[in-house]
């Protein structure tokens, strides 16, 4: 089918003309008054060839190739490991802060009736009960390292010799 320039624009022509135009805008190619006149005049074309006229004066783009060999890209780091020790330890830090400040509070007040335990005791066994079941702080379950791993319950380095393993 040959291009003719009278066939009516579809909304991805104009779509595709608008990505074409911020394109070439953020490259420099056109100023903001520009971009933003030919944005305006793109999605009001009727037309095939009034998007073409639109564009004619600017090189042709394609969307689909890969990233220029010029962009420098730093690699990906690796996302550091969340560190179950250091959860942990800020758990248990900020529980033992709570109810040490708690326990002074109540000591300076010289009530008699000890309240600082039905915060601190609460709180205590939450977190016992996830330090037990597996759970990290964040809510997140404990990663399983496989079959046989210490995560299931067997020590590193045990059962290796057994007959039938």
């Amino acid at each position: 089918m040959a291009y003719d320039a009278s066939i009516r624009a579809s909304d991805s022509d104009r779509d595709r003309a608008a990505t074409l135009l911020r394109e070439h805008h953020a490259a420099g190619r056109l100023t903001p008054d520009e971009f933003s006149e030919r944005l305006d005049k793109v999605f009001s074309a009727k037309t095939l060839g009034e998007i073409d006229g639109l564009l004619r004066d600017l090189p042709s783009v394609d969307l689909y190739r890969l990233p220029d060999a010029e962009l420098t890209r730093q690699p990906r780091q690796a996302q550091p490991r969340r560190s179950h020790r250091g959860a942990w330890r800020a758990a248990l830090g900020s529980w033992f802060t709570l109810t040490l400040l708690c326990f002074v509070v109540w000591a300076l007040t010289g009530h008699g009736y000890i309240w600082p335990l039905w915060v601190s005791l609460p709180w205590g066994a939450i977190l016992l009960g996830r330090w037990i079941s597996g759970v990290h702080p964040d809510g997140s379950r404990r990663q399983v390292r496989g079959p046989g791993g210490p995560d299931q319950g067997q020590l590193p380095g045990r059962d290796r010799d057994l007959p039938g393993r």
